[in-house]
């Protein structure tokens, strides 16, 4: 099948123009008649009009893989905050209750080491002049080099109670810990209260910090301090039945005779005070190699030292100074093996979520400096463009309306193409207007319900299925005029809107107009959310785009064109499924300017279930990704458009959204394993701040601010759904599925 006209255009006696006045309601056939060759430009060649392919499956295999990135996702975040209880505080243990046991009141007044493995608590002193450094809580990559440093520079050694994921963390500083001569004894894998967790939770605190250590050392200990646990005088209940456990796992228990509590950052002296053995006593002496600030705790080592040292006292490891076999044994390769992959687990779920923190503040920063931004740019532009205070430098009026040609590509508008027809042909522009409406091969009643209309100025076009693209070339190879707009055949306008549209194409320079789109059916939650979307995210970014120079898209459903500019960039490009952003930005790199006309006002159908809101979306942004691949060199060009339009929409169109789904599986975290409330408060502020940027933009609109109560619920539905549309997005354009064309069901919202 040919393009067939109604009426037809070359009727003997009339011009053009008059023909475009013909009354369709006029019995006559229909006529074969083959598009008009469009003219080109210069250089160019005539760009086919192609028919739309039948696209490949949706590729599905991906969501397999962000299923697998979310599990691994998870498990970092569980890995990372099961080993950030190692907060390394140590803090007093509760006062005694009740009346003690016998091998309580025997372990209280026992000495530091204790051997609990047999039937009645064992334990040790360290001989006179003998003095065991202990530091809990580390390795850290600050302060334990320089604690190392300074036993080094005094000949002594010492005893390090490491936490497991810190050994993890750390691999080379614990192997330099060993090789210098010192001991590790296991502190927990997450300096865990052990007198609050249940037996298997113990065990497995104990089990994987052997675990750790025989991946980076090669080594398992025999020594172990519990977490908050202090000098044996101190013991209660609860720990005593945590130490009799440890006892059962073959450990030696090594508590302390002298607790610095280093951890408070009382000062040098009082540290150096609390360490120093009197009467030449041995001791066992616990201070901290992490968990904060411990510069006073390093000057407090060198400066004790030196003290020990003028009084003969020795400074050894713990098993050395009780003329113990070292604590140290050599790990089975199995433990090897799998402590080597807790190891780099450790690692990657700490860089992971350290990197995640990192890049999600920078994003919340870029995305509210991006949104003052634009706020302050749309308030610019409204400044410019209202009220008595023209901007200098603007075109003048046109000294007689311009005759204006309307083109609705159609398919399978059947349900509202009347209601669009009618609202054309119902204007107050007083100049010459012609309205083509193109059929592209609809299975409905579109052609048919346009031709019977019977109203004057209206031309009904039918042709084989091309696609969007297809039916916009047709349309222009058929208009008259010159000032061309277009229009979806879903969408309605204003009797005032074709006059503000085309206005400041009378600036020579400005080769295409973007309305103002508003969505029609706005009374359901999904309606409301895309008005809110069409206000905030639409039109209050084109009016900062307007200001920049870099517009993305003139929209489909409004949009006025310069025909001089279309011809120059080839017509419309059948390359991409966002026809309206491929032809926007290709006028762009033509050097057109491209500009935003609040006032010209379209209403058009927005989709009403879920389902249909995907479909349309996942073609817009596909399509975008299309549009910015091909027009990918203009990032080099020397225009900024490149830079600015192709630059914003690669990070916030693409990269944010991406990272969206990092964002809520690390919020959902924060309040199911955490302290709810700074997730709450955040997300409670960017609300604030969103709610502010659509008050604000609803007034430019001049649209009621009521319906901002649905912006917080936005945020549990429609937020993940556009989020999903990209990574389907990107997945089908990085494997190189071709997809279709997302048609949506039409409601007729306009219909009378």
């Amino acid at each position: 099948m040919g393009t067939q006209v109604w009426p037809p255009p070359n009727l003997s006696g009339t011009n053009p123009a008059e023909t475009a006045r013909l009354d369709v309601s006029a019995t006559m056939p229909l006529t074969d008649l083959r598009p008009p060759p469009r003219e080109q430009p210069p250089g160019r060649g005539k760009r086919p009009v192609r028919r739309r392919r039948q696209g490949q499956a949706d590729p599905r295999g991906h969501w397999f893989l962000v299923a697998v990135g979310i599990v691994l996702m998870v498990g970092a975040l569980v890995l990372n905050g099961y080993a950030t209880n190692a907060v390394g505080e140590t803090h007093a243990a509760p006062p005694p209750a009740g009346r003690p046991s016998a091998d309580l009141d025997l372990v209280r007044r026992s000495g530091p080491v204790l051997n609990l493995t047999g039937d009645k608590p064992d334990s040790a002193r360290l001989p006179a002049r003998t003095v065991a450094l202990t530091f809990d809580d580390g390795p850290d990559p600050r302060w334990t080099p320089q604690l190392l440093d300074v036993l080094a520079r005094h000949g002594a050694k010492a005893t390090f109670f490491a936490v497991g994921a810190r050994i993890a963390e750390n691999p080379e500083l614990t192997r330099r810990i060993i090789a210098e001569g010192h001991e590790i004894g296991n502190h927990t894998y997450a300096h865990a209260d052990l007198t609050a967790v249940p037996e298997w939770r113990l065990r497995l605190e104990l089990s994987l910090t052997q675990k750790a250590l025989a991946g980076t050392a090669g080594m398992h200990t025999r020594l172990v301090r519990p977490p908050y646990s202090s000098s044996p005088a101190a013991v209660t209940g609860p720990q005593l039945r945590a130490l009799h456990a440890m006892g059962g796992e073959g450990y030696l228990v090594a508590l302390t005779d002298l607790d610095t509590k280093d951890w408070a950052r009382p000062g040098v002296e009082q540290i150096v005070r609390a360490a120093l053995p009197r009467r030449g006593r041995g001791a066992v002496i616990m201070m901290h190699d992490s968990g904060g600030d411990r510069g006073q705790t390093v000057a407090a080592v060198d400066r004790l030292l030196t003290q020990l040292a003028e009084q003969r006292y020795r400074a050894t490891t713990l098993t050395t100074a009780l003329g113990m076999p070292s604590a140290l044994t050599p790990a089975g390769g199995i433990d090897r093996f799998v402590g080597t992959g807790l190891s780099l687990a450790q690692r990657g779920a700490t860089g992971f979520v350290t990197a995640m923190s990192w890049i999600l503040v920078v994003a919340g920063v870029i995305t509210l400096l991006r949104l003052l931004f634009f706020l302050v740019l749309a308030w610019v532009h409204a400044r410019r463009v209202r009220g008595g205070k023209r901007r200098a430098g603007r075109a003048p009026a046109w000294p007689e309306p311009p005759a204006v040609t309307v083109i609705v590509p159609a398919y399978n508008e059947a349900a509202g193409i009347e209601a669009t027809v009618r609202s054309l042909v119902n204007t107050d522009y007083p100049g010459v207007l012609e309205v083509v409406v193109v059929d592209d091969g609809s299975s409905d009643d579109t052609a048919a319900i346009a031709a019977s209309l019977g109203l004057p100025g209206v031309r009904v076009i039918r042709q084989e299925n091309g696609g969007k693209p297809s039916a916009l070339n047709t349309g222009i190879a058929h208009a008259s005029h010159d000032i061309l707009v277009m229009v979806d055949g879903d969408t309605v306008f204003e009797p005032a809107t074709i006059g503000h549209l085309v206005r400041p194409l009378s600036d020579p320079a400005v080769g295409a107009v973007s309305g103002n789109t508003k969505v029609g059916n706005r009374r359901g939650m999904i309606g409301r959310w895309q008005h809110i979307e069409y206000v905030i995210g639409f039109n209050l970014d084109r009016r900062a785009f307007d200001l920049l120079g870099c517009m993305p898209t003139v929209p489909g459903a409004i949009g006025a064109f310069r025909r001089s500019a279309l011809q120059e960039i080839g017509g419309v490009s059948v390359d991409t499924l966002a026809e309206d952003t491929d032809l926007t930005m290709a006028m762009c790199r033509g050097g057109w300017r491209v500009v935003y006309e609040e006032n010209a006002l379209a209403w058009t159908e927005a989709p009403t279930s879920l389902s249909q809101l995907w479909r349309q979306r996942y073609r817009w942004c596909y399509g975008t990704l299309q549009a910015m691949w091909k027009h990918r060199r203009a990032i080099t060009e020397p225009s900024p458009f490149g830079r600015r339009c192709l630059g914003y929409l690669t990070l916030f169109q693409v990269v944010l959204p991406l990272l969206a789904p990092v964002v809520d599986v690390m919020a959902v975290y924060s309040v199911v394993m955490g302290d709810p409330l700074p997730v709450v408060a955040v997300w409670a502020g960017f609300v604030l701040v969103q709610a502010f940027s659509g008050w604000y933009a609803l007034r430019l609109d001049r649209e009621r601010a009521s319906v901002l109560w649905v912006l917080p619920l936005q945020q549990f539905v429609y937020r993940q759904l556009m989020y999903l549309v990209v990574i389907q997005s990107v997945a089908t354009a990085v494997l190189g599925v071709r997809l279709r064309w997302q048609t949506i069901r039409r409601e007729g919202t306009f219909a009378a």
